[in-house]
C-alpha cells in the first residue's frame, strides 16, 4: 500500500511534467505563431507608409501641374491684350503704356514666361511660325508680326514672322 501513494505520487509528477512539457511546446507555437504575425503586420505598416508616401507624392505632383496648366491657360488668354498694347505702342509715344508693357513682361518674368526673340535669327519652326516670305537673307527672320511665348521648355505661343527669302530677293530684282 505505501507503494501506492509513491506510484500515484510518481504517476501524478509524470503526468505534471507531461502537462507542463505540452504547455510548454504550445507555448513556444504560439510565441513562433505571434512573432509570424508581428513579423506580417510591420511588413503590411511599411507597404501603407510607403503607398501614403507616394501618394503625398503624385499628389503634390499635379497639383503643381494643375497650377501650372491653370498658369498657362490665363497667361494664354491675356496674350492678345499685350499684343494689342504692343501695336499701340508703335503707334504712340506714351510713357504710361511703355510703363504697363514693362510691367505686364516683369509679371510674365515672375511666371516663368519669356519673350521669343526672333528678329534676325535663323527661323526655327519649333519657335516659329513663317507667315510670309519677304526679301532678306535667306532663312533669316526680317520681321516679327506677333510675339511668341514660352513657358520654359514648351511654346506657349509660337512667334508669327516674317523669313527672308533669296527667290524674293531674285524677284524683286528683276
Amino acid at each position: 500500500m505505501q507503494n501506492d501513494p509513491l506510484r500515484r505520487e510518481a504517476s501524478n509528477t509524470k503526468f505534471k511534467n507531461e502537462k507542463e512539457n505540452e504547455e510548454k511546446g504550445k507555448s513556444k507555437n504560439e510565441i513562433a505563431h505571434l512573432k509570424q504575425r508581428i513579423e506580417e503586420l510591420e511588413n503590411q505598416i511599411k507597404r501603407i507608409s510607403a503607398d501614403y508616401q507616394n501618394l503625398e507624392k503624385r499628389t503634390a505632383l499635379e497639383k503643381r501641374e494643375w497650377l501650372i496648366k491653370a498658369n498657362k491657360d490665363l497667361i494664354l488668354r491675356l496674350l492678345p491684350a499685350l499684343d494689342f498694347l504692343l501695336l499701340s505702342s508703335k503707334h504712340l509715344e506714351d510713357e504710361g503704356l511703355k510703363l504697363s508693357i514693362q510691367k505686364f513682361f516683369a509679371i510674365l518674368k515672375t511666371e516663368g514666361v519669356e519673350k521669343i526673340e526672333t528678329t534676325g535669327k535663323e527661323f526655327d519652326p519649333s519657335l516659329m511660325e513663317g507667315i510670309k516670305s519677304v526679301a532678306g537673307e535667306e532663312n533669316k527672320v526680317v520681321e516679327e508680326l506677333r510675339s511668341g511665348f514660352k513657358m520654359g521648355d514648351q511654346v506657349l505661343r509660337p512667334a508669327q514672322v516674317a523669313v527672308g527669302s533669296s527667290e524674293q530677293n531674285e524677284k524683286e530684282i528683276n
